[in-house]
């Protein structure tokens, strides 16, 4: 059984990663075969085209690999519903925009295997607060 000497942590587009920085730079000494990674995931995350995703590579002994697919960030997934490119610079005297409850409940629908809430009420609450962090408002 290979041991793992190493674990990295990427956040990458779907299905466009390239060997080019900053995914060749930490695969690199890490001894990972770059190409092999970059194809193995452009072809997990093909149906996610450009959203962000984050990556848990474990790099074993015998320079093999494996990788764990997580879900976008909350922030991403809060910007996309709100339809913004950023959260507010200023919060909470400036907003940048709002969600309802409803495209909260589907976010949390989307995050819950990643999230460590208890029940998707206690989920609810921690999107929430992050939305109200960013400057966007539930209503």
């Amino acid at each position: 059984m290979a041991t793992v000497v190493k674990k990295i942590k990427l956040q990458i587009p779907g299905g466009k990663a390239t060997p080019a920085p900053p995914v060749g730079t930490v695969l690199g000494p890490a001894g990972v075969n770059i190409g092999q990674f970059v194809s193995q995931f452009n072809e997990q995350t093909k149906d996610k085209m450009g959203t962000i995703i984050p990556v848990d590579l474990s790099v074993y002994d015998d320079r093999s690999f494996t990788f764990v697919l997580k879900t976008s960030p909350a922030s991403r997934l809060i910007l996309k519903a709100a339809g913004l490119e950023k959260g507010s610079g200023a919060t909470p005297t400036e907003k940048a925009g709002s969600i309802t409850k409803k495209q909260v409940a589907e976010i949390v629908k989307e995050k819950m295997p990643d999230l460590n809430a208890g029940s998707p009420e206690a989920a609810e609450r921690l999107i929430s607060g992050t939305a109200r962090s960013m400057g966007v408002d539930v209503k």
